[in-house]
């Protein structure tokens, strides 16, 4: 088995087919999309492929040690993971194939209007060792 992250973004990947902002989404359509999110997780509970999930609130900031007792916080220059990771899932399968099989159902996820959202799911595999340098 091996780990993989399926990072959902706000924005940054190729615009989804359903393409309306969560925040301009009813109520309903909210709920849909988490019981959707909720369903997914718990049937690969079921088979043992999932490990864990979370949707990101949107506040955030820049955090770095900057001697002792002064731990600064910054906004800037770099996009910051609020503005782009929406949530992830970790999920543990036996191949890459079975890794995207699942990334591509769960951005079948509905959104506005109820229609599937179809959006860019980032997949990565975890890292199992220490990368070999080449010279």
């Amino acid at each position: 088995m091996a780990k993989y992250l399926l990072l959902k973004h706000y924005r940054g990947a190729p615009a989804p087919v359903n393409d309306v902002p969560m925040d301009r989404w009813t109520p309903e359509e909210i709920s849909a999309h988490v019981q959707y999110m909720n369903d997914f997780a718990a049937r690969l509970e079921k088979t043992g492929e999932f490990v864990d999930g979370q949707a990101l609130a949107p506040e955030g900031a820049w955090v770095r040690y900057d001697g002792e007792g002064r731990p600064p916080v910054t906004d800037g220059p770099f996009p910051e993971t609020k503005d782009l990771i929406a949530g992830w899932m970790i999920i543990d399968v036996d191949t890459k194939e079975r890794a995207v099989e699942l990334a591509g159902e769960l951005s079948a996820a509905p959104g506005a209007g109820g229609e599937p959202i179809h959006e860019w799911l980032e997949v990565r595999p975890f890292l199992t060792e220490p990368p070999t340098i080449t010279e």
